[in-house]
């Protein structure tokens, strides 16, 4: 997976916007869309005018980070590809960005309030998607909020945006009821879903539309969403027992 995103490091956006040409509608309305849903689960989650740390997980070439910078009090991306994580730098200098291998993101325990990964675990090999999860869980703090964005593989048009991306040759597409289930193995509380991207506006009443239809499978992607839950402390062994 590392060396083909560093194939297309440079040309990703180009790459993407190739893939959706055939809808007439820009790479940016796309990531608009993400931006706006990240934004209302983050205020649903943690209150108005909150503005928590978050990591973006699989940041690509972080053409997020534009979107949603105002948003966030720290800003973090890390990817197992360096040259996405070099133009990434490039273009958004006043984020943190760095570059791994494997399934051990960078970053300690607890470090950040949210985690979000967008299109990434349908690169990842489905016996490594728990982990994946639960790797992403480990560094975000109890009470924080892990959001992931992916295709939705019972819309006819994103099947057909996969067909024509080069670099979802070999991707492995999530309902978002496996997402579920899998955000509820790696531990979080309170885990939901929501489609969206149904329509080809961002007006309010389209927005609206796609709010009120959220829970149909619909859109071209959806989000899932869970609540790390607090740490359980191990219980403590009776030394005057143990010593028996």
């Amino acid at each position: 997976m590392t060396e083909l995103f560093d194939t297309y490091g440079k040309s990703y956006r180009d790459v993407v916007q190739s893939s959706i040409d055939f809808s007439g509608l820009p790479y940016d309305f796309f990531t608009q869309a993400k931006a706006d849903l990240l934004g209302s689960a983050v205020t649903a989650h943690f209150g108005a005018g909150a503005k928590p740390a978050l990591l973006d997980v699989g940041c690509g070439v972080g053409s997020l980070h534009p979107f949603i910078k105002r948003r966030f009090a720290r800003l973090c991306g890390a990817d197992v590809s360096d040259q996405c994580i070099a133009q990434a730098r490039a273009s958004n200098p006043a984020v943190e960005y760095r570059a791994y291998k494997g399934l051990h993101v960078p970053y300690a325990d607890d470090e950040f309030d949210v985690a979000y990964a967008a299109c990434v675990m349908h690169h990842v090999p489905p016996a490594d998607w728990l982990a994946f999860l639960c790797e992403t869980r480990r560094v975000v703090r109890p009470g924080g909020l892990i959001c992931i964005v992916e295709h939705n593989p019972f819309n006819p048009l994103t099947q057909l945006a996969v067909r024509r991306c080069p670099f979802d040759a070999e991707a492995v597409l999530l309902r978002a009821g496996k997402t579920r289930q899998l955000l509820h193995e790696a531990g979080l509380r309170n885990v939901n879903s929501a489609y969206f991207l149904l329509l080809p506006s961002a007006k309010p009443l389209a927005r609206y539309v796609e709010g009120v239809l959220s829970s149909l499978p619909l859109g071209a992607q959806y989000m899932a969403f869970g609540e790390v839950p607090p740490h359980v402390a191990e219980p403590r062994r009776d030394a005057s027992r143990a010593a028996a």
